[in-house]
């Protein structure tokens, strides 16, 4: 990001509290504009209190500003660059294909009628055909069709293949690269199929009770952390450059370090870069943070 380039999402000391309960604890970040930020964290962890309060769908306390603006005061003006697809989608029964398309391009300025009715083409959807007929995946293929259609400078998913089966999920995927993003848009990804996003994302944070206990681009978590899986006369040696976790396979020992240098690590065993599920676990454990 250079100097001048304002940040897409800023927040400092970010906090969401219902009742007794801590949603969002004091929390800061910025995301840079051409990111795609995988949010993640369990359920409760307070990754969807974040979102709503970034779409203004909530109150809270600290600063936040999306796109230069407030969503506390400015949600309407934000709401115009912003598109939002959240685990469930919610569509009339009677709607029906066609009348939905005439529906968003009667009310978004960005809506690209063309660009939906080509993800649709994909897809068994016809433009007589009912939401109270669909099923759950067609409901939410149609769902995305109408969001992936506008032109928007933020994309956010809360959970946006929830429903799908494994095909049509590595389709929209794929379609999210090749026909939405570039560089002046940003999207941020919740999602428990951590996976599947693996590949695509720019950047990663984590979040667990409601506060960030990591954040940092894919490059940077390929330079930090490193999985061995340590030779039987090693284990002492790597013990003692302190693994952040450790688990078994196959009988090995198999740890994971933070910020060891790689050459240092490889006369231990067999170095590899760790996958973000496997870092997510070894976070949520609370033995890092």
């Amino acid at each position: 990001m250079s100097a001048v380039a304002k940040p897409v999402m800023s927040a400092r000391g970010l906090s969401k509290r219902y009742g007794k309960s801590v949603a969002i604890d004091n929390i800061s970040f910025d995301i840079p504009a051409g990111k795609i930020v995988g949010l993640i964290g369990p359920n409760g962890s307070g990754k969807t209190t974040t979102l709503k309060a970034a779409l203004g769908l909530t109150a809270f306390e600290g600063e936040l500003s999306v796109l230069g603006l407030d969503p506390r005061t400015e949600r309407d003006e934000l709401m115009q660059q912003v598109c939002f697809i959240a685990d469930v989608a919610i569509l009339p029964r009677w709607l029906r294909v066609s009348e939905a398309i005439d529906f968003v391009a009667g009310v978004h300025p960005r809506f690209d009628r063309a660009k939906a009715e080509h993800y649709l083409a994909a897809t068994k959807l016809k433009p007589d055909m009912q939401v109270k007929s669909m099923s759950k995946g067609m409901i939410v293929q149609l769902h995305l069709a109408l969001v992936m259609a506008i032109d928007a400078k933020l994309l956010v998913l809360d959970e946006p293949t929830l429903g799908l089966d494994i095909l049509y999920r590595k389709q929209f995927y794929q379609n999210l690269l090749e026909d939405y993003f570039d560089e002046n848009k940003t999207i941020i990804i919740t999602t428990h199929q951590v996976e599947e996003v693996e590949h695509i994302l720019t950047d990663l944070m984590f979040i667990r009770d409601g506060k960030i206990v990591l954040a940092a681009s894919m490059d940077e978590v390929g330079e930090r952390f490193v999985e061995v899986m340590v030779a039987p006369d090693k284990v002492i040696a790597a013990n003692a450059l302190q693994p952040i976790d450790q688990r078994t396979v196959f009988g090995k020992a198999v740890m994971l370090f933070d910020g060891v240098a790689r050459e240092q690590l490889a006369v231990l065993g067999e170095t590899r870069n760790p996958s973000v599920a496997d870092l997510f676990v070894a976070t949520m454990k609370g033995s890092y943070a």
